[in-house]
């Protein structure tokens, strides 16, 4: 008797299209994200999607096929915009071993970033006209801070103290670094790259040598005033 051949499933290959067609979005989406980088580079914060469009080889109604307004296209940017500077960190951070030399590490990343990618900056940070469904700032930091809160949790957990400190310090310090920055940028770097972040370095690492220091106290980092008070 002949095998029976079972039949195909009409959803299997409907599936299996939109499989496809997802990853082919998905791609081009991306493709179309780094133009509009490049884009951006070019002509500034302020460019509009048919210059961005043209910049990529398209026309706008196919733009606009992808995002579906400029505001979905500042979330691709600014997502794309945090993930450069994330992978930019992670590098810089593992070269070096010392703490102190961490911290400096990171901040000069975020700072060298910063300037050197202006326009991309002030598109991502700076768009007061664009409807924010989401906040791609809010996001990209989120990232950051979640990603420094491990390290934090690992070292307080080490010295044997509570970590519940980790995640409120670690946005503290994401937070502060960025408005920093912002502002270095908005008055057109008045100190140079180095001593801002030798100075940022300087004041985040009395906070987190603390750390150290607590450990050694009765009552750990709920004596804080104490060693402050004292240091």
């Amino acid at each position: 008797m002949s095998p029976v051949t079972p039949p195909v499933n009409p959803d299997n290959r409907s599936d299996g299209r939109r499989g496809r067609w997802d990853s082919h979005r998905e791609q081009r989406r991306a493709e179309l994200t780094n133009a509009a980088i490049e884009a951006i580079r070019i002509h500034g914060p302020d460019v509009g999607m048919e210059t961005i469009a043209a910049h990529a080889g398209v026309s706008k109604p196919v733009l606009y096929r992808y995002f579906a307004d400029k505001s979905e296209l500042w979330l691709a940017v600014g997502q794309q915009a945090g993930n450069m500077v994330i992978e930019a960190m992670v590098p810089a951070v593992a070269a070096v071993r010392e703490e102190r030399a961490i911290i400096g590490a990171a901040i000069d990343v975020y700072l060298a970033h910063i300037e050197s990618d202006l326009n991309l900056y002030r598109f991502v940070v700076h768009q007061p006209d664009i409807a924010r469904h989401r906040d791609v700032v809010a996001d990209v930091m989120d990232t950051v801070a979640s990603g420094l809160a491990r390290i934090l949790g690992d070292r307080l957990r080490a010295r044997g103290l509570d970590s519940g400190a980790a995640l409120p310090w670690a946005y503290g310090v994401v937070g502060y670094v960025q408005a920093v920055g912002d502002w270095w940028l908005r008055q057109q770097q008045p100190i140079s790259r180095e001593a801002l972040g030798e100075y940022l370095t300087t004041f985040l690492w009395g906070g987190i040598a603390g750390i150290r220091r607590a450990a050694d106290i009765p009552g750990g980092l709920a004596a804080h005033e104490g060693w402050a008070e004292n240091a």
